[in-house]
């Protein structure tokens, strides 16, 4: 089933049950995913669909640590639990131990040896972690790998 399918049927679920929150961001979630079809004009692609879960996902977290800053906390609960029912929707996050070994074999693969190859190594580890670890983790972990 598509992502935007499966969203949809978790809405009407929503609606049945009353869950307003719930329903609400579904509904935000669901805006996206059409937003980024329209503005490509075309179905998206299940990497693409993860895209802009991950853009929607920042965006949740950043909200609710200016709102934590600000001491407002009750919106910054409402963005935490948005992003709870985003997380439903995204692939299960990678360990700090399957990171490591997919950057470690990564490294062997292309024979890296210096920070001078730290751009063929990311364009190699990116794809295979898409959506299931923080780009700025990977980035730092291979940082530390190379010096």
């Amino acid at each position: 089933m598509a992502l935007i399918e499966e969203i949809e049927a978790e809405l009407t679920d929503a609606m049945r049950s009353g869950e307003t929150e719930r329903r609400d961001t579904l509904r935000l979630i669901l805006n996206s995913l059409r937003a980024a079809e329209k503005e490509l004009q075309r179905p998206l692609k299940e990497d693409e669909e993860l895209q802009v879960l991950q853009r929607e996902r920042k965006r949740r977290v950043e909200a609710a640590e200016a709102f934590r800053a600000g001491n407002r906390g009750e919106q910054a609960a409402r963005e935490e639990r948005e992003l709870e029912v985003l997380e439903e929707f995204m692939p299960e996050p990678l360990s700090d131990e399957d990171l490591e070994e997919i950057v470690d074999d990564v490294i062997a693969e292309v024979g890296a040896t210096g920070m001078g190859d730290f751009g063929r190594v990311m364009a190699d580890v990116m794809p295979q972690v898409a959506g299931r670890a923080d780009g700025a983790a990977v980035s730092q972990l291979v940082r530390e790998k190379l010096a």
